[in-house]
């Protein structure tokens, strides 16, 4: 809690009882200035009065949320959110079902951002030369030296920023540039690939192509990872997900990529191969579907993945698709689109981002501080000193522009190297909009008033370019209302709000293309040494939420790891070098160096080392600091997705990696029942009846409601939305890493990996594990104090202020859904980082904060499910199927989980429990639980064959 302001610091044995009265009033007062509703005609610099509710607001109920649609930004582009608040603290994100970009799903990254807002770490207070100032000298100092800019119109002066999709911030740099012709403006975004300079060398010119996945009945990924975090993964797990519930046997996804990825394990048929074999692989589909380019030579198992994947392609060639991901050179690339175009495949063009006015790239800006011609940087919410490739040398080139002003969330490792920092606000707490990847626009619009004085990116710009004085809010109007016209914009406006999207008939129409021409293509040079792949990473991303404990702690999809990352690479390659898991190895490529632990990892081709992006922080926070290794310092600017000819050492044999909550489980045999596959059409055997020790509990007759939950493990992609969904909406806490070397993990939902191949080739299943809610629960008659007990609904309920803390339950339960409560996690006493007051005002009213000594797990979401019987009885009616949605199903981009009433014959659980994939989780043990599962489904045969 902020102090008092204008009263002097009071040393803990002068304080007094009258004192601490006044420190509590004070911590009153700032709280609930800081949940307050935002006010739309507050300034946009984050001037604001902190004062309590005198006269509440109409629009505020007590206990009653309140739900605003706006748009959360991810590598620029913008996702459909609906948040919801209470008392104008918004404490959970749902994706918002009007929105392409969500389609009622989210992502971990929106799930974790209530925590980013509430985060203690964010930039407090404006910075000069990393010294705390204030705003009327930097906005004399920033005023001051603009001028000077003014009479050699922007020469020397260049603004850095991230990829801008916000129609009125890009008017705003227009109008900046028309002010300053000679001002220039760069753009980088950490996660972007190389797709306008493919499309270039294909039809000419810059394109934004984006394929329709869900109208491809085949698609062939090369080294590709739609499914991977970003912008795009929630649409294009939807689509995929969609494309095979229409019909299973004829959709098939085939995957050849030199690591495993979330794609990899989605396919139907996946092969691991090097990049160089990759690349021959798209040349020889090439030239198969008649290219004038000379056939390559493929491995057995290579041509074996071709012939098959190409049969399915030419059998349907318009509802065909090939993928090529970032770290195949520009020529494979260019190479994918002529395929595609030859194949008429589902992909649609669009005139590239940025249109008004262009921008450069972090390389010509790079060069422009080594020759000195940049006076002025002014770095907009980017963090390049940590991200940008090393060959660039961006930290060491900074120093050479004499003013640099930083705009952030953090005091990050770019700002410590600017002159001045000035803290921007959270996308929950401004105004602005941004457009998705398929360019539909959002209004953003926050929740609450900012915690802390910022400035925006807006005002920074019109400041820049001498605009009135006005909030963010007006603005924004301003700019609207020129593009919609006065008549009808008051009632546009509103609409717009409550909808998420801004004229979702009128997005963006696809542009005709030109005939593809066949682009230059030769085999790459035999690469010597190692090669370097690199992704981003699906905890923090590409670093920007480093210090959010909920991703931190958030299992990597496969290896299971949390808080760091490692040097990832195949068991062959460190069987032959004698290198151990664990072991700490040092990479040489291209004069740079980076040291780090090694992880062995299924699915890495031999000769291929594999690191993520976003670690090796040093000022990301509290939490993120220290956490793993940076592969930027390994990373070129002229091909940031691959290094190729690295040499790697073995350094010692303490390479302090991070910890694991589980891993990927290998099913032999017999085993395989616990995560079983399918052929498409195929059915699982009937269960045949066993005894058991449990006895059933007798179902009260007549009850209307009987909850169950059914997960499709052939839809549920491993992205750990659910997850992180489920922490927010539950209160659950984060324990650390020293914590989770101890097996002592919180999560109430947890997704098992099991592997159905073998290392080399995984095929591996996901398979979300919560409490099964058993009806004969082995946890229940082990409880000395009935802490465990069922409810007429069916739930295995865990009363809290029973549990004495047995652990009898914990040992009991087959499923180890169980979570024990060693510290008091919930308030920090462990992981002091977390101890912060302000963080739990991420946490949800409606669910109870558990102490140390208790026991906790999933409650099938009980308040949301209280507040539907609520509604329901007041209106004298049962609650309709689907009126409760549970955190992780409405979080599951795929629609992989579905709950609602068994006792419903006509409800979606009790239609799934007929399906001929259904099975039962450990169905020996005859716990009946509540949680049950569809199984998977591969269609790896091509069609025709007999194989």
């Amino acid at each position: 809690m902020p102090p008092v302001i204008g009263r002097p610091p009071i040393r803990p044995d002068e304080l007094s009882r009258r004192h601490a009265l006044q420190l509590l009033a004070g911590g009153a007062a700032s709280l609930a200035a800081g949940c307050s509703q935002p006010d739309s005609n507050s300034v946009a610099r984050g001037a604001r009065t902190e004062l309590p509710y005198v006269h509440m607001p109409e629009s505020l109920l007590p206990g009653v949320p309140q739900h605003y649609a706006t748009a959360l930004p991810l590598a620029g582009y913008g996702r459909g959110v609906v948040v919801t608040a209470f008392e104008g603290r918004p404490i959970k994100v749902e994706g918002n079902p009007r929105h392409p970009a969500s389609l009622g799903a989210t992502d971990v990254f929106a799930q974790a951002e209530t925590l980013s807002l509430y985060d203690p770490d964010r930039s407090q207070a404006i910075r000069v030369e990393g010294e705390i100032s204030d705003w009327t000298a930097f906005e004399s100092a920033f005023r001051t030296h603009l001028s000077e800019h003014g009479t050699d119109k922007g020469g020397g002066l260049r603004l850095l920023t991230g990829r801008v999709t916000s129609p009125t911030l890009l008017d705003q740099i227009g109008n900046l540039q028309k002010a300053l012709p000679d001002l220039r403006w760069h753009v980088y975004e950490p996660t972007d690939g190389a797709e306008g300079e493919a499309a270039r060398a294909v039809y000419g010119t810059a394109l934004r192509l984006r394929p329709r996945l869900g109208d491809a009945d085949t698609l062939i990924a090369f080294d590709a990872d739609p499914l991977g975090p970003g912008p795009d993964q929630v649409a294009n797990a939807r689509a995929l997900a969609d494309r095979r519930r229409r019909d299973r046997a004829s959709a098939r996804l085939y995957s050849a990529e030199s690591a495993l990825t979330l794609t990899g394990a989605f396919a139907d048929r996946r092969i691991t191969a090097h990049p160089d074999a990759i690349e021959a692989m798209i040349a020889a589909l090439a030239a198969e579907l008649g290219a004038s380019i000379a056939r390559p030579q493929l491995s057995s198992g290579a041509g074996e993945f071709l012939a098959a994947a190409a049969k399915d392609l030419k059998a349907r060639p318009d509802r065909a698709l090939v993928l090529v991901g970032p770290s195949l050179s520009p020529a494979s690339q260019a190479l994918g689109l002529w395929i595609n175009d030859r194949l008429d495949a589902p992909v649609d063009a669009f005139a590239p981002d940025n249109l008004a006015p262009q921008a450069g790239t972090i390389a010509s800006l790079a060069d422009a501080l080594r020759n000195g011609d940049v006076r002025t940087l002014i770095t907009l919410d980017c963090n390049p000193v940590a991200t940008v490739p090393g060959d660039l040398g961006f930290a060491d080139l900074m120093p050479r522009a004499p003013f640099r002003v930083h705009s952030g969330l953090y005091f990050d490792e770019t700002a410590a190297a600017s002159t001045w920092h000035a803290p921007t606000p959270h996308p929950l707490e401004s105004w602005s909009d941004i457009a998705s990847p398929d360019g539909a626009v959002s209004l953003v619009q926050p929740l609450i008033r900012p915690l802390w004085p910022s400035w925006s990116v807006h005002a920074i710009l019109a400041s820049m370019s001498g605009e009135p004085d006005q909030s963010d809010y007006e603005r924004l109007r301003t700019a609207w209302r020129g593009r919609w016209g006065t008549d009808g914009f008051e009632a546009r406006w509103p609409k717009a709000l409550i909808d998420g999207v801004v004229d979702q008939d009128k997005a963006p129409e696809p542009v005709s293309t030109p005939r593809a021409t066949l682009p230059n293509w030769t085999a790459p040079a035999q690469a010597l040494g190692f090669v370097v792949v690199y992704a981003p990473d699906p905890s923090v991303f590409d670093g920007r939420f480093a210090n959010n404990a909920w991703l931190q702690e958030c299992p990597q999809p496969f290896s299971k790891a949390v808080w760091g990352n490692a040097i990832e690479m195949a068991a062959s390659d460190a069987g032959r070098l004698d290198i151990r898991e664990g072991d700490e190895v040092e990479i040489v490529a291209q004069g740079r160096r980076l040291s780090g632990p090694v992880r062995l990892a299924n699915g890495l081709a031999p000769g291929v080392l594999r690191i993520t992006l976003g670690y090796g922080r040093t000022r990301a926070g509290r939490i993120g600091n220290g956490l793993g290794i940076n592969a930027a310092i390994l990373r070129s600017s002229a091909s940031p997705w691959i290094t190729r000819g690295a040499a790697l050492r073995r350094v010692s044999g303490d390479g302090r990696l991070s910890p694991a909550v589980a891993g990927l489980y290998a099913l032999p045999g017999e085993a395989r029942k616990l995560a079983p596959e399918l052929a498409p059409g195929a059915a699982l055997p009937p269960p045949a009846p066993k005894p058991s020790f449990n006895t059933p509990m007798p179902t009260p007759p007549g009850d209307p409601y009987a909850w169950a939950m059914s997960i499709d493990t052939d839809a549920c992609i491993g992205c750990n939305a659910c997850v992180v969904a489920c922490q927010s909406e539950n209160n659950v806490p984060s324990v650390g890493p020293d914590q989770i070397r101890m097996g002592r993990n919180m999560h109430w939902l947890r997704i098992d990996v099991y592997d159905h191949g073998d290392g080399q080739a995984p095929r591996p299943v996901f398979q979300p594990v919560p409490c099964m809610h058993c009806e004969t629960a082995p946890c229940e008659p082990v409880c000395p104090v009935e802490a465990s007990v069922h409810d007429h609904e069916g739930l295995n309920v865990q009363v809290y202020n029973r549990c004495v803390g047995t652990r009898f339950c914990e040992s009991n339960c087959p499923y180890k859904v169980r979570r024990f409560n060693f510290f008091g996690y919930a308030d920090g006493q462990e992981y002091g980082d977390l101890g912060d007051p302000l963080v739990k005002a991420a946490n949800n009213p409606n669910v109870s904060v558990r102490a140390r000594g208790v026991m906790e797990k999933c409650t099938y979401c009980v308040q949301r499910i209280s507040a539907a019987r609520r509604l329901a009885e007041r209106e004298t009616r049962l609650i309709a199927e689907g009126e409760v949605v549970t955190a992780c199903q409405g979080a599951c981009p795929t629609q992989a989980i579905r709950f609602g009433n068994l006792a419903d014959p006509k409800s979606a659980v009790s239609v799934l429990r007929h399906d001929p994939r259904h099975y039962t989780l450990l169905e020996e043990l005859h716990t009946r639980p509540r949680t049950t599962y569809l199984a998977r489904v591969r269609n790896a045969r091509p069609e025709g064959s007999k194989a």
